[in-house]
């Protein structure tokens, strides 16, 4: 009625009378629990004298007996909420609460609705409420102290950080405050289980920690109790402390902190010198940072510069002889340390550096060893990579420009030495060196540059040729012109030479060239120098008729596709490098498909599969980062190549017939092979890029893939039929090509020479149509899993669930543009599983095995979490494959079960004598990738309860005996682990 506007709140009040006015307590509280409850719901309706009366009303309540107490309460969390309070109400009424209610004794939801009054206050009436000064602050205090319940704590925190945060006056009980929140650090609680409240431990120190460090004035009470704690033997306490000082330094100035920093101090270096937790190493090391920052910050005067200088003096002091004993174990807490303070600002840098740099470099030269000097080296570098931190500093400023001589020189020397592993931290020096701007001189740059041609090229140990060639390419967008002038020529020089030396010595030096010329292109002015090398290395191979001539083609390529993808975010680099290489390649494929169809032989090389399959990622990548304004220009050149045979595009476009990869006839065959560069180039254009005759390309791609005997050409064509498909837009035409593809599959899926063409150009189709939520999907999936009870094409069939859960490396994949939609393969499941259950049980025995080993692989592909879900409607049929003969069934079902006894024990343990009898079965499979998958999930059985587990142990360690002397090591390796976790089962402490 009182929603309604049928009646008035002081109306309810008058009909309620006889309750309210009743003697008894208990009838008092329920007339007064009916009128909180109509206002918690209806005060938006209330007018400014009816709340002013209820206000009134309430608060002379507050004085009543402990039952009505509650209710009283509830109505006044309803009036606070009221926008039309009259000014000094809102201070009336929490005069009224800190006077007459004992907040902590009152129950936990009646205590959060105090809180709540407090909040709404404080969020409506913050100048009424500051008004009353720092009465508020000590009457809140009051309502808060004693506190103990998670959840009204949380809220409690908050109402401190506003009245800090909102600048309410403390007054004199900043003491008082402290010691009512204070009392709760470090925070000890632990949620009980299926806790519905989900408040988390972190919550409680997050929130308790942005109070602590929320004012510089508790500092004096702060900082004395945060060194009390970490001088604890607690971990916890200790990681809260160092995390709630790193927090307050962001507030506090020298002021605040002077008196407390020896203590500090000593407490961190302890910590990071003693210490065995990586954690409270890693939080001391934060805490320093933190202290050496906010001290710079402070520094206007000369004071406060004497007191950074004298605590980074501290640290020196007692750091610095430990970097003097590269073999002792002090040597890498103080460099730690130090780099700590040194990183907090240029002040701290220049501050410490000044002492360290000539130290380190002394020390190098002082120590003989290797390993000595690879521990000084590693120190050397941490400083570099500060001084990258701080950028470019002025030359009377900064001490590494002064020691440049000698830095130059310990790197250098650090790159010649025998000890791959002091090589490998001089290359890392090297490339610091070389980012920091100004620092190295033109000779020394040729010098760099010379270096890291001879570690790329010549040494030994490939760690070391890869990370110079990794320099290389980072150093090179800083040096351009040094790179491309003196290491491509280089490179290229070294890349033709005919060398007296093994065929194997060679060939290992031509595949460090190309490497090299990829890793170094990351420059657009470099790339324009080594793709033409590249590409002319390639003809040159294409020519040569050498036995390795396989290997070294797909080298080439695997060199460009590196070139490619790093010129993807330069859009500059990336059409240079698509308009050069991209017709070449074609040239030479279209050059070596005519030779073959000639009976011509140089070329052949080229049309072998791996060196097309090399050639198919480096087009795509040139494609896939096009503007749609050059992809439409160069589709408007290659599609007709394909369709028309117009070579007028292609370098060297003199060829010795015509191409028609598309017409009929055995001697085509090797240009029908060039499909495949087709797919690459249009499967990786932007979905807005239009494709010129795009049907009549489909139709042929379509008709290729059915008849093409050579199933290398007729899997491209029906990848290249899918990928365009995937991206066509919805409509009749599209509509009409599919279903001329069904005409074309159903048949041929029936009977007759080319059913596994067919099946392949389904399985594409399908994932193309899967992918983009496809109404045809569905009735396509059905076909396929129709064929799982084919006897001959059954395997093939559920070998392509794989392919369609699986991410696809060349098309249909996100970073090709595809139409992939989120949540795709649930959807799968959600369809088809079901439907592979039902005919898994009404199959054959001979055909049984096609059914799991499709369930296995949609399994495998879905995301752990929903897999748990589903988990205990299908573990029964998944613990019958593993009784199934076919090695690659029991494989995906032992990869699919893995994680699922890590994440879902419970459920797992209800089955775990048949887990435990399948998987030490499969331990003796004739198939080593069968027994080291068993091994692993006997392995994750531990995770199960140990209770559930312990009467297997025994002879679980007797049937992993056998494994230990298997053949193979890798079976050993696992059968090890697997046992020795089994022995530990059931431990003190595990």
């Amino acid at each position: 009625g009182v929603k309604d506007g049928r009646w008035t709140v002081l109306q309810l009040v008058e009909a309620l009378g006889f309750s309210l006015e009743n003697t008894d307590p208990r009838t008092r509280g329920r007339g007064i629990q009916l009128l909180s409850q109509v206002l918690l719901q209806c005060y938006s309706l209330l007018q400014e004298k009816e709340v002013l009366h209820l206000v009134l009303f309430y608060e002379s309540r507050l004085q009543d007996h402990h039952l009505v107490v509650p209710s009283v309460l509830q109505g006044l969390r309803a009036l606070s909420m009221c926008e039309m309070l009259s000014p000094g109400l809102a201070v009336s009424v929490l005069k009224a609460i800190f006077q007459e209610v004992h907040v902590q004794s009152l129950l936990q939801l009646d205590r959060h609705t105090v809180y709540s009054i407090i909040t709404n206050f404080m969020s409506t009436r913050e100048e009424e409420l500051k008004g009353l000064g720092a009465d508020f602050t000590f009457g809140f205090i009051q309502v808060m102290d004693g506190e103990k319940d998670p959840r009204n704590l949380l809220v409690a925190f908050q109402i401190v950080r506003d009245l800090i945060a909102k600048d309410y006056a403390l007054g004199p009980f900043v003491e008082e405050l402290f010691e009512v929140t204070s009392c709760y650090f470090p925070v000890d609680f632990t949620p009980p289980p299926n806790d519905p409240h989900g408040i988390q431990r972190e919550d409680l120190i997050l929130s308790l920690r942005a109070v602590l460090a929320s004012t510089p004035q508790f500092a004096e009470f702060l900082l004395p109790l945060l060194i009390e704690k970490l001088d604890s033997e607690l971990q916890s306490a200790k990681l809260d402390s160092l995390q709630t000082l790193s927090a307050c330094c962001a507030i506090y100035g020298q002021k605040e902190l002077q008196e407390f920093l020896p203590s500090l101090w000593s407490s961190l270096r302890r910590e990071v010198f003693q210490t065995a937790s990586e954690k409270i190493e890693t939080e001391c090391l934060a805490a320093l940072h933190a202290l050496s920052a906010c001290l710079s910050r402070s520094v206007l005067s000369s004071d406060s510069e004497d007191l950074l200088d004298s605590f980074l003096s501290s640290i020196l002091q007692d750091c610095r002889h430990h970097l003097c004993e590269p073999d002792m174990k002090l040597v890498w807490p103080s460099a730690k340390l130090l780099q700590a303070a040194a990183g907090a600002s240029l002040r701290t840098y220049h501050h410490i550096t000044r002492s360290i740099l000539p130290l380190l470099l002394e020390q190098y030269t002082k120590h003989t060893q290797s390993s000595q000097r690879r521990t000084i080296l590693e120190m050397l570098l941490g400083f570099l990579e500060l001084q990258q931190k701080w950028g470019h500093a002025e030359e009377d400023e900064s001490t590494l420009l002064l020691l440049q001589a000698p830095v130059c020189s310990v790197v250098f020397s650090a790159l010649t030495d025998p000890s791959v592993q002091l090589q490998l931290v001089g290359i890392k020096a090297l490339t610091v060196l070389g980012s920091l701007q100004g620092f190295l001189s033109s000779s020394d740059l040729e010098l760099v540059v010379d270096h890291l041609i001879r570690l790329a090229l010549h040494e030994e140990d490939s760690q070391s040729s890869e990370a110079a060639m990794e320099a290389a390419g980072s150093l090179a967008p800083t040096y351009p012109k040094v790179f491309s002038g003196r290491m491509v020529p280089r490179l290229e020089e070294e890349l033709q030479s005919e060398r007296e030396e093994s065929y194997h010595n060679h060939r290992s030096l031509q595949q460090r060239c190309l490497q090299a010329l990829a890793a170094v292109s990351t420059h657009t002015s470099i790339v324009r120098e080594t793709v033409p090398v590249l590409l002319q290395h390639l003809q040159k191979v294409q020519k040569g008729t050498e036995a390795g001539n396989t290997q070294d083609m797909v080298s080439v390529c695997q060199s460009l596709h590196r070139v490619a993808l790093q010129c993807q975010q330069d859009a500059e680099g990336c059409w240079y490098f698509h308009r050069t290489v991209v017709p070449c390649l074609l040239a030479m494929a279209v050059q070596a498909a005519m030779q073959e169809s000639t009976h011509t032989l140089p070329g052949k090389a080229l049309l072998e599969e791996e060196v097309l399959a090399a050639m198919i990622p480096v087009i795509s990548a040139a494609t896939t980062h096009l503007s749609p304004e050059l992809a439409a220009q160069s589709v408007s050149h290659v599609v007709p190549l394909f369709l028309d045979g117009e070579v007028s595009f292609l370098p060297q476009n003199s060829f010795p017939g015509s191409f028609q990869p598309f017409g009929d006839g055995e001697c085509l065959e090797a240009q029908r092979r060039l499909v495949a560069l087709l797919m690459a180039f249009v499967c990786s254009l932007p979905r807005d890029v239009a494709i010129p005759q795009q049907e009549w390309l489909l139709r042929e791609l379509l008709a290729l893939s059915c008849s093409c005997n050579c199933p290398f050409t007729a899997t491209t064509a029906a990848k290249c039929f899918a990928g365009l498909v995937n991206k066509h837009a919805a409509g009749q035409q599209l509509d009409e090509i599919l279903q001329l593809a069904v005409n074309k599959m159903e048949p041929a899926l029936a009977e007759g020479p080319r059913r596994t063409q067919a099946l392949t150009l389904l399985l594409w189709v399908t994932k193309a149509l899967v992918l983009r939520y496809h109404p045809l999907s569905s009735s396509l999936t059905d076909k396929l899993l129709g064929l799982l009870g084919d006897t001959e094409l059954g395997p093939a069939a559920a070998d392509g669930f794989s392919l369609l859960m699986a991410e696809s490396p060349d098309v249909l994949h996100k970073g090709c543009h595809a139409d992939v939609r989120i949540m795709f393969r649930q959807r799968f499941f959600t369809d088809n599983v079901p439907k592979l259950v039902q005919g898994f049980h009404r199959a054959g025995p001979d055909v049984k095995a096609n059914y799991l080993k499709g369930l296995s692989h949609v399994l495998n592909h879905l995301p752990k979490p929903v897999l748990v879900t589903e988990l205990p409607t299908l573990l029964s049929l998944l613990l019958e494959a593993l009784s199934c003969s076919d090695r690659v069934v029991q494989l995906s079902t032992l990869s699919c079960l893995h994680p699922l006894l890590l994440e879902a024990p419970q459920i797992m343990s209800l089955h775990v004598d048949t887990l435990v009898t399948k998987f030490l079965n499969l331990t003796s499979s004739p198939t080593m990738a069968v027994r080291i998958a068993a091994l692993r999930c006997a392995h994750a059985l531990t995770s199960l309860p140990t209770t559930v587990l312990l009467p297997y142990k025994g002879r679980v360690i007797r049937a992993l005996a056998k494994p230990l002397d298997d053949k193979k090591r890798l079976v050993r390796k696992e059968a090890v682990a697997a046992r020795g976790e089994w022995f530990l089962l059931g431990s003190p402490g595990r």
